[in-house]
């Protein structure tokens, strides 16, 4: 029997899962299972949800209200970068150690971090471009033709334009 939840009182579970996949309906259950909801719909729910993201790993935020889940997609800086690059689609149980050596322009970083602004930790807008930035250097692109490091160098020395757009 599902615990007693009062009505309207809502509940958040948040998982990791890959974009446009139905994840497992087994590492499903355990979460969404006692809130009386149906893993196979949850999962077919996040499936929908995060289809702009296939096949790169995102963070999902599940509002459970009244035994009604609403999916939200919270992208790390991780899969912002990824998701520029636009890259296509790969079988990750086939191609493993992906090397994402592509190219992303300036105006891209920015996107990036603006979409990313509301969870930075950085205290300005200059801060978050810098995380983006660090985030480009272990995802192992470039920015610009130049190396994320340069990049960083130039964003020090007032080169680059980090006003919030």
């Amino acid at each position: 029997m599902p615990p007693k939840v009062e009505t309207g009182e809502a509940r958040v579970v948040i998982l990791k899962t890959v974009g446009g996949e139905i994840g497992a309906a087994a590492s499903l259950a355990p979460k969404v299972g006692p809130l009386g909801l149906s893993p196979k719909k949850v999962g077919e729910d996040i499936k929908a949800a995060t289809e702009k993201w296939k096949g790169i790993k995102v963070m999902v935020k599940l509002t459970i209200i009244n035994r009604v889940a609403t999916v939200e997609v919270i992208p790390s800086a991780s899969a912002l970068l990824v998701r520029e690059l636009a890259e296509p689609p790969r079988d990750r149980k086939k191609v493993k150690n992906i090397k994402h050596n592509g190219n992303l322009t300036w105006d891209q970083i920015r996107k990036c971090a603006k979409e990313m602004r509301p969870r930075s930790g950085a205290v300005t807008f200059e801060g978050t471009i810098k995380e983006i930035v660090g985030t480009a250097v272990s995802v192992g692109c470039q920015i610009e033709k130049k190396t994320p490091k340069e990049i960083y160098e130039m964003i020090k020395n007032g080169e680059l334009d980090t006003t919030e757009p």
